[in-house]
């Protein structure tokens, strides 16, 4: 009896051709393999996102995770329900409260951590072919989720209050016109990744009104809304509306991010969706996560430890700008966050970041391409620099080395003209996958 041939592929890869359409979209970054070498210690990281876990107190951390597992062990280590640990939920519920959020625990849908909240969403809402319309630039996981499910991405302008209200509706109306199917608005308006800038609210109010006028569901993306460095929080915009908008939230930023917990807050039909989904896919999330978070809420004193943070990363923001004003070639221009861990850098004219990491890897120092943060190519003059993890002192000298790079670049490009410094493998097109960094 003849076998039959085995699918033609690739000899790295057999299967490629048995592959789904949707796997098209998940080919890995190029740039995503210079971060194996910008993680050794020599090479001063501004790069990712990851919060400063160290300044937890680790010792009482450990103490209660210890008393959890003797007190209530077979409960942590056992499966739970899909929708999450209601006592969580209603703890969960009080943190919203901070941020202008009254909801009940019913609403509340526990993930592992708020991307797969995101990827619950865009998996109920959105078929191959929609379009979600997310800032300009957007946060790279967010892109990532929206390419896996072959959605179209349309970046929306933004300005210094972020989102551009009007410009989000004028692309709205093109995409209709254009006979595409809109089906979901993406932001993150506080502290934003990678932008740093934050909504004021009349902004919050305009998006809002914009989403309910064109019948699309907001989802409003908001880690970092507890680590504004005046203590204020922000007004979320699902305080204002129950029903137009999915909330994603996540402790990742403000407890601990290897404990992978984070939540969406639902419309209650929605909420049903996005519990189905999530049995689906992971059955529940994981108990002892869970009720280590829980058991932090109401044993330690969780808002002094944020203040913590805020003090740190307040620190090591100031470094980052002072360092950036004092050697920074002329040209060079970024934002000033409020909160959060991200400044995005624009560089002078003719310069290109993604041609650039390669060289600045070899200089001992790394940042996000702007190219990261977008499907269409755009950013090629910009980086995304995080400040929450490096002392102060390392911050330093990672700007010291940076601009050293740039000064280099920009004799190239004067040297030779504009685009010198540009690398024919740093192309990118629509939809290309981007560095998978938090």
């Amino acid at each position: 009896m003849t076998q039959p041939a085995m699918n033609p592929g690739s000899r790295l890869d057999p299967w490629v051709a048995s592959y789904a359409a949707r796997a098209q979209g998940m080919t890995a970054s190029a740039i995503r393999a210079l971060f194996s070498v910008a993680s050794r210690p020599e090479v001063v990281s501004l790069a990712g996102g990851a919060p400063f876990v160290s300044a937890l107190p680790l010792d009482e951390f450990a103490d209660m995770t210890a008393q959890l597992i003797r007190d209530r062990g077979p409960t942590a280590l056992q499966y739970c329900t899909g929708q999450g640990d209601e006592k969580l939920r209603e703890q969960i519920c009080g943190v919203m409260e901070l941020s202008g959020i009254h909801a009940h625990p019913d609403d509340v849908v526990i993930t592992t951590g708020s991307q797969m909240a995101l990827d619950l969403t865009v998996r109920v809402f959105c078929n191959p072919g929609d379009v979600v319309l997310v800032e300009s630039p957007s946060y790279v996981g967010a892109l990532g989720v929206f390419a896996s499910y072959q959605c179209e991405v349309v970046h929306v302008p933004t300005d210094s209050e972020g989102l551009n209200p009007a410009g989000l509706s004028e692309a709205i109306d093109r995409v209709r016109a254009e006979g595409k199917t809109p089906k979901l608005i993406y932001t993150v308006p506080t502290y934003h990744n990678p932008l740093g800038i934050t909504q004021p609210p009349q902004r919050r109010a305009e998006i809002l009104q914009v989403a309910k006028s064109a019948g699309l569901l907001l989802l409003e993306d908001d880690p970092y809304c507890l680590l504004g460095f005046d203590g204020e929080v922000p007004r979320a915009i699902r305080a204002d509306d129950a029903d137009a908008v999915v909330y994603l939230g996540s402790f990742s930023k403000t407890i601990a991010a290897g404990l992978r917990v984070g939540w969406a807050l639902a419309p209650h039909g929605v909420r049903e969706k996005l519990v189905l989904a999530s049995e689906a896919s992971v059955l529940c999330p994981s108990n002892f996560s869970q009720l280590t978070v829980s058991e932090y809420l109401a044993t330690q004193p969780w808002q002094e430890q944020i203040k913590g943070f805020r003090a740190l990363y307040l620190e090591r923001r100031d470094a980052l700008l002072e360092s950036m004003e004092q050697l920074m070639p002329p040209g060079t221009t970024w934002t000033v966050p409020e909160g959060g861990f991200f400044s995005w850098v624009t560089l002078p004219e003719g310069l290109d970041t993604t041609a650039m990491l390669p060289r600045a890897v070899a200089g001992l120092v790394a940042y996000v391409p702007g190219t990261g943060f977008y499907v269409d190519g755009q950013g090629r003059d910009a980086m995304r620099l995080s400040y929450c993890f490096p002392e102060p002192d390392r911050i330093r000298e990672g700007v010291r080395r940076l601009s050293g790079i740039i000064e280099t670049e920009l004799d190239l490009v004067s040297t030779f003209g504009p685009g010198a410094n540009i690398a024919p493998h740093s192309k990118r097109g629509p939809n290309t996958p981007s560095p998978e960094l938090p």
